[in-house]
């Protein structure tokens, strides 16, 4: 008799180490079913480059917005979250250091479920992310939506669901040269104003191959909507405004209508001064991207920066009353002062997130979710619009095809405020096919 127990007991203890793995790996009727979600909680992590001496603060518009979207998506009626769960975000502070970078991504594979508003420069080897393990033991990888990729190794990771695609072709990425998709619709716009004859120079960050990369496109893009190229400068984020002056030395004798700003609002600035200290008064547009949509352009800049065009991909912080999705992000990221473009498109980053966990939900129930269904539910959504109760904040774009498009409106620094001028509707955006062209560059990848 004790022997038949003992037997019993034997095979029962070896079915379930047998059933161990076979759990694992389904894990599909356990709340626990990836690493970062329990019962009740769906991590995620957001990586980005703040704490650094060349630029401090860098990217703290991208955690804000991850974290506007943690609050917004907890305090939903019903009792908030996803999936049952409330959202945890896990800031992992990448310091414009590729060791650092790395060290994030290590950090976030083990513990957080996806990476979502990702703003880290020196992302070059992203082997942490693609052969992350999930709970099943499977290299899957972890599911990335992030709003800045300037490392070839990361533009063209298929398991990364940038909101804004790069502007590489990835199929041509071995090639000489490669296709590059650039957008300039914003110079039709400024030729419409009168603006017929436009030349000028063009501000290149210069302190990583990748960021270069990432701006040359853009050059190329604008030249190919009519506009003359005077000169180029590769200049450092670390330069000081004096080494500026080359720049509005160039425009003074170019007699130069345009500039562009490829760098961050600050090197704007420093052009803008550097400008006016030499008495640079040729120039019709001053041009300039997302990055210059911050509150310190207004605040530090003042009369400096009166008149300056800013290109952004969403519907502005000066609509929110207009548009319920705009209008989320501003109340839940603290107000307009905290508000900058970056913390906008990592809000609607955490839209395109929330829109992938409910369509898992949705097919496979709250404990359905795993990193592997993530990637292919993404991979399958292609009219994202960032949207909250029927408003969107940025133009429908096919995440899951990692197709760019043109849309966009553009701001000017009116009287110490940003202004809409183009389209003039509030709430809209111009999303013409012309407004994107295909260039051919041979960069150094």
């Amino acid at each position: 008799m004790k022997r038949s127990v003992l037997a019993v007991m034997a095979v029962v203890v070896a079915l379930g180490a047998s059933l161990v793995p076979t759990l694992g790996a389904g894990a599909q009727d356990t709340p626990d079913s990836e690493i970062g979600i329990t019962e009740d909680t769906i991590r995620i992590a957001v990586i980005a480059d703040v704490d650094n001496q060349a630029r401090p603060g860098l990217f703290e518009g991208s955690v804000n917005g991850v974290r506007a979207f943690e609050k917004y998506i907890n305090s939903k009626a019903g009792g908030g979250g996803l999936a049952g769960r409330k959202v945890q975000v896990d800031f992992i502070d990448s310091k414009l250091s590729p060791d650092e970078a790395r060290s994030a991504l290590l950090k976030a594979c083990e513990e957080d479920f996806a990476i979502v508003g990702t703003t880290a420069l020196f992302l070059s080897n992203i082997q942490p992310m693609v052969e992350c393990v999930d709970k099943a033991g499977a290299a899957t990888g972890m599911p990335d939506v992030p709003i800045l990729q300037t490392e070839t190794a990361h533009q063209c990771n298929p398991i990364s669901f940038p909101i804004i695609a790069g502007a590489l072709d990835c199929a041509t990425r071995d090639q000489h040269p490669q296709t590059y998709t650039a957008r300039a619709g914003q110079i039709t716009q400024y030729q419409g104003k009168r603006h017929d004859d436009l030349h000028g120079s063009f501000l290149i960050p210069s302190d990583l191959q990748s960021t270069r990369n990432s701006t040359y496109p853009v050059i190329a893009g604008i030249e190919a909507a009519g506009v003359g190229n005077d000169d180029e400068f590769p200049i450092s984020g670390q330069a000081t405004q004096s080494e500026y002056g080359v720049i509005a030395t160039s425009l003074k004798q170019n007699n130069s209508t345009y500039f562009y700003n490829g760098s961050d609002y600050k090197a704007n600035l420093n052009v803008r001064r550097e400008a006016k200290i030499q008495g640079v008064d040729s120039v019709e547009v001053w041009d300039c991207s997302l990055a210059c949509y911050d509150p310190r352009t207004l605040t530090e800049g003042g009369a400096d920066v009166e008149g300056q065009y800013i290109n952004i991909f969403f519907v502005p912080f000066e609509e929110a009353k207009q548009n319920k999705a705009v209008n989320a992000f501003i109340k839940n990221v603290g107000g307009r002062d905290k508000a900058d473009g970056f913390g906008a498109q990592a809000f609607a980053a955490g839209l395109f997130f929330r829109d992938v966990i409910n369509q898992i939900v949705e097919a496979d129930g709250e404990n359905g979710i795993t990193r592997a269904k993530f990637i292919e539910t993404a991979n399958g959504i292609h009219d994202f619009s960032a949207e909250v109760d029927g408003d969107s904040m940025i133009g429908e774009t096919d995440v899951g095809g990692h197709e760019a498009n043109g849309c966009f409106m553009t701001m000017q620094i009116k009287n110490g405020k940003f202004v809409r001028v183009f389209p003039k509707k509030k709430g809209t955006l111009n999303c013409a096919t012309k407004n994107t062209s295909q260039v051919q560059l041979d960069l150094e990848l």
